[in-house]
């Protein structure tokens, strides 16, 4: 463990490449399924991805549609003229020996992230560039065995390639950068974005120094998890300063992250641009893209993370709840968690109900596994809607309207008359006077220890006979208008 002192000696400087599998129907440069999730080993190929002899590429139009969403995302606008490449290596998941890239030309150019960092601080993540390129395929290597396999489902599929500038300093702010990406690119359709699947993969680029001059960086590839990618920036951090604290110099490899063991572990010495031996790729032409294509994709993109949290904490939203919703939209958009609040905008009141109901009974539901009926965003609307005016007439306490919730949510049949059903389950507050005067009377009588402490001043007191009468009622009165009645019949 590396003292917290020395720590403080050296600063971290991190990169970060994430590569967004694109959310296209067929690969990058064949008509070949790009869906590889559930799909047997080799099956999704062709002549293409094998790199047969005579086999010519031919660009899918829709990743160039969704480059161009992305380059939103990045704060900026594509290229409107970009190449590519061929990038050689040699390696068993590349069977033509080089991969169709972009190097001098990219897509996307210079651009920025904003990130906020534990929903305080905001910084600026400067994104060098972005370049399409088809996607390698995947080695396994079966436990136990002395040999390995190669699955060519993954071979030619379209990636975005993001290159951030070296902004980040700190495993935190990695974190936040890597969650904002994932945020936008879902939000604007470019990917899936699915980590588990691999629809966005993180490498990882650390170096530590005690002056201005960057250290000797290591690269820890295919990352893919947000907390993965925290832990390998820490791990690479004290193992550096551990080195150079006993004169040990760094040596510039590209790891692996061992989620297992929570460790970086060597995988092969660092490549170097030259070592690929770049040159223009003669089988396709360059992308132009013009100004009135960039302005159409510019107004059919959806409103996007940062304007909502603008806009909604403009309503008085807690942050913390803003967050939550945010990664619920990301992670499951049908549930139209933000086209509900949406529906009350004007309403900050309504709008606040709407985000905490979503927030503490709706994506709890969903996380527990169970099954979300109300899935119809008019029908949705309307059990919003109609809870919020029993909560609003008094007639529904936070607590019932939770449980009426999770019935409306979770029922295959949402009545017409959802005031009836509350009525009928017993949620609906006992509001009238005369009859709560009853029950505080008899509550007060039975407590009569606790109804003279109040009407000495000790007024905590209160609390616990208000208890009294929603135990009496078996939490059917209104806690404000029995608190009410207390005061009145104790004379205070």
């Amino acid at each position: 463990m590396i003292a917290a002192d020395v720590k403080r000696k050296y600063a971290p400087t991190i990169g970060i490449e994430c590569h967004v599998q694109l959310k296209t129907v067929t690969k990058l440069f064949s008509g070949v399924n790009n869906d590889a999730r559930e799909a047997p080993p080799n099956t999704l190929v062709s002549h293409i991805c094998f790199g047969l002899p005579g086999s010519l590429p031919v660009l899918n139009k829709e990743a160039i549609h969704l480059a161009t969403r992305a380059a939103f995302v990045l704060g900026t606008v594509p290229q409107h003229y970009s190449t590519f490449d061929r990038k050689h290596y040699f390696y068993p998941d590349l069977p033509k020996g080089y991969q169709i890239t972009q190097f001098a030309q990219p897509v996307i150019g210079k651009g920025s992230v904003l990130i906020e960092i534990e929903g305080e601080t905001e910084k600026q993540i400067g994104v060098t560039r972005a370049h399409l390129e088809e996607d390698a395929g995947k080695n396994t290597h079966p436990a136990g065995s002395d040999y390995s396999l190669v699955d060519l489902n993954r071979a030619g599929m379209p990636l975005l390639e993001i290159v951030s500038e070296p902004d980040i300093h700190s495993s935190a702010e990695a974190r936040a950068y890597v969650r904002e990406l994932y945020l936008g690119m879902k939000f604007a359709g470019v990917s899936d974005a699915n980590l588990f699947y691999g629809n966005m993969r993180f490498d990882v680029n650390v170096s530590v120094s005690k002056t201005q001059e960057l250290g000797t960086r290591t690269e820890t590839k295919n990352v893919n998890s947000f907390k993965a990618v925290e832990k390998a920036i820490e791990y690479e951090i004290n193992r550096q300063i551990e080195l150079l604290e006993k004169d040990k110099k760094i040596v510039q490899e590209t790891r692996g992250w061992d989620e297992a063991k929570q460790k970086t572990i060597p995988q092969r010495s660092k490549e170097e641009a030259n070592d690929y031996r770049y040159f223009p790729e003669p089988d396709l032409p360059p992308i132009v893209i013009e100004d009135d294509y960039i302005e159409k994709i510019r107004q059919e993109l959806p409103v996007m993370p940062q304007e909502w949290r603008a806009r909604l904490r403009k309503l008085g939203i807690d942050k913390a709840h803003i967050e939550t919703l945010l990664d619920a939209e990301a992670d499951i958009s049908e549930a139209g968690y933000m086209a509900l609040i949406e529906t009350a905008i004007n309403d900050a009141d309504k709008a606040s109900f709407f985000a905490s109901w979503q927030v503490n009974i709706e994506i709890p539901i969903r996380k527990n596994g169970d099954k979300v009926t109300a899935t119809d965003p008019k029908t949705k609307q309307r059990i919003f809607d109609e809870v919020y005016k029993l909560i609003k007439n008094g007639s529904l306490n936070s607590s019932r309207a939770k449980e009426l919730l999770t019935i409306l949510l979770t029922s295959e049949n949402v009545p017409e008359n959802i005031e009836e059903l509350a009525k009928t389950k017993g949620f609906v507050q006992v509001s009238d006077e005369a009859e709560l005067g009853v029950v505080v009377k008899a509550t007060l009588t039975a407590n009569e220890q606790a109804a003279n402490d109040v009407r000495k001043g000790e007024l905590q007191a209160i609390g616990f006979l208000v208890g009294q009468v929603m135990i009496a009622t078996k939490g059917r009165a209104n806690p404000e208008l029995a608190q009410k009645i207390i005061r009145q019949q104790l004379g205070i």
